[in-house]
């Protein structure tokens, strides 16, 4: 359906939340980052990061740390969209980020694991 929320990660407080695609390319991102509750943002232009990392040793070593943990991130969300059984989906991603289920609403959770928010209920 093309207008269909779908779901493809979160983000959590303190960490970096950045459309990588929009950000390397320089243009305009294909999806939407949503705020599901108050939050206060920081913002930064790229040249701006490229000068301040350029500058400061440690916020280039922060920004490759993000990075790295961003890929990992991809690379495990990757596998969860491999597995065909909505179950190994769900198990992995309460092995991983169990914190979810605390914070975010199911029906969010069930457009990332690729469910119906009543099969992500009847299978937890």
């Amino acid at each position: 359906m093309p207008d269909e929320e779908i779901c493809v990660g979160f983000a959590y407080p303190n960490t970096l939340v950045v459309s990588f695609p929009s950000f390397v390319d320089s243009k305009p991102s294909a999806y939407y980052i949503q705020a599901l509750r108050k939050i206060e943002l920081l913002g930064i232009s790229k040249n701006d990061l490229v000068q301040l990392m350029e500058e400061r040793p440690n916020i280039k070593r922060f920004w490759y740390e993000q990075l790295e943990k961003a890929l990992v991130g991809k690379i495990e969300r990757e596998v969860d969209l491999l597995l065909p059984e909505p179950e190994q989906r769900l198990k992995r991603v309460m092995q991983r980020s169990p914190h979810l289920f605390q914070d975010i609403p199911k029906k969010y959770i069930a457009s990332y694991l690729r469910m119906t928010p009543e099969t992500l209920s009847r299978l937890k």
